[in-house]
């Protein structure tokens, strides 16, 4: 059974995604690589056993409308977020390994710059990156650092839930898109009605989100996000990129005055083969990153960056050029 060979490899190996296709060999990432078990030949009819046993009557409907969606498994220890996808070659699943124990920031090595403006009241805080470069990662570590230390309501929009946050000096609520709430958007909205002081959206995938998110760091919460994009400059254009002609001019000044920072990570192997770790670049919205932004002279703010080391900005090839002579990690991903 496909169970049998998940919990297999998962206890075996230090994973971090497993790949079973139609007709292939069982596959996993181990740090950053694939490897493939040619003994292990999966046939569209175990497959199809699991996907069964998985998907619940709403998310069968969407499969069968869209050809993939996502969801969290969950096999005996362990979690995995999963992506159910039709192929050529006949149902595929991709499993990403959701670790139980939330990491600390010190776990994760986030520079100490980015960990004090944790302490923002509110503003937009954006976290970047590739896929799979552990972006949720690195905001259930933030968000498990409010939790611990102060006292508010913090509500979270994912798609799906990766990690479970138990309540501790804070009161959480936790939504899941599809399963809780219909959209990121409309959960969203439906926050600004419900008392938040911390905000987080998983994804601001849609110009109406990113409107919103916007508009909720500029009344008075903490607003935390993920984007697919490589810097802070390619992630500020692609905010105002988003947005209609006519309106950017207005996005533009909204982010000069709510955005608090911009962390960009990806992972490198370590030297010694016992996995990986983040690098990490930041910008933290200083008055010269708002003048930038307000003028529309976004590509300056690198310039910023190399040289406001003392504020606590890095950029990413200081951040990977750090761990490369530190002996930590390697060039490579």
């Amino acid at each position: 059974m496909i169970t049998d060979s998940i919990l297999k490899y998962t206890r075996e190996y230090p994973l971090s995604d497993l790949h079973i296709h139609t007709d292939k060999p069982f596959a996993i990432r181990v740090n950053g690589s694939i490897e493939s078990f040619e003994d292990d030949l999966v046939n569209r009819e175990d497959i199809e056993e699991f996907i069964d046993a998985f998907l619940r009557s709403e998310l069968a409907d969407t499969f069968a409308e869209y050809s993939d969606v996502d969801l969290v498994v969950e096999i005996e220890e362990f979690r995995f977020r999963a992506n159910i996808y039709n192929t050529a070659k006949g149902p595929s699943v991709a499993l990403r390994k959701i670790e139980s124990e939330i990491p600390t920031l010190e776990m994760i090595n986030l520079p100490s710059a980015a960990r004090q403006k944790l302490d923002s009241r509110n503003g937009l805080i954006l976290v970047t990156g590739p896929t799979g470069s552990g972006k949720s990662t690195t905001l259930a570590a933030m968000i498990n650092k409010i939790n611990d230390e102060k006292n508010d309501h913090i509500i979270t929009i994912e798609d799906p839930i990766e990690y479970i946050h138990e309540d501790q000096k804070c009161i959480i609520s936790q939504r899941e898109v599809g399963r809780d709430t219909h959209s990121f958007a409309h959960a969203l909205r439906a926050a600004l009605r419900e008392d938040p002081d911390v905000i987080l959206v998983g994804e601001l995938r849609d110009l109406e989100t990113i409107q919103l998110a916007l508009t909720a760091a500029e009344t008075g919460h903490l607003v935390f996000g993920t984007l697919h994009t490589s810097g802070a400059p390619n992630t500020i254009n692609r905010i105002i990129d988003a947005c209609p002609p006519q309106q950017q001019d207005q996005v533009r000044a909204q982010l000069s005055q709510s955005l608090v920072m911009v962390i960009t990570q990806v992972l490198l192997k370590r030297t010694d083969g016992s996995g990986r770790v983040a690098a990490f670049e930041v910008m933290i919205t200083n008055a010269a990153v708002k003048n930038l932004i307000r003028e529309n002279k976004v590509f300056q703010i690198t310039s910023i960056m190399q040289t406001a080391l003392a504020e606590g900005m890095m950029t990413m090839d200081r951040a990977i050029s750090d761990l490369v002579q530190s002996g930590v990690a390697t060039h490579e991903r």
